[in-house]
């Protein structure tokens, strides 16, 4: 019977360091494209950038993400911008998680 815990346990274990490997970010990766639309949001916004590869991101933007006031840029529709951040994708979108922005065009 403890030999059946312990296997119990073990694998237990073993599926959580498993799952938790497979949900990883990218983080600090960057994403360049045009912005086709701002949604605002409580402490910041959401701005929809589209590739060049016509791969399409929502970048979520706020003050506390980027480092602060003194970092932060309210971008607008039509800006060719490039950030950086934490990447992760859901069934069939794509986002990013801001936290800087590396210039704005």
């Amino acid at each position: 019977m403890k030999n059946l815990k312990r296997i119990s346990a073990l694998l237990l274990l073993v599926t959580f360091m498993i799952s938790c490997t497979t949900m990883k970010n990218d983080a600090n990766t960057a994403v360049s494209g045009k912005v086709e639309s701002i949604e605002g949001g409580k402490d910041g916004y959401t701005a929809k950038i589209t590739t060049d590869n016509k791969e399409v991101y929502f970048a979520t933007i706020s003050i506390v993400n980027v480092g602060g006031p003194q970092n932060y840029k309210q971008l607008k529709i039509g800006d060719v911008v490039s950030v950086k951040g934490e990447k992760w994708k859901t069934e069939d979108e794509n986002h990013i998680k801001v936290t800087e922005i590396v210039s704005v065009k």
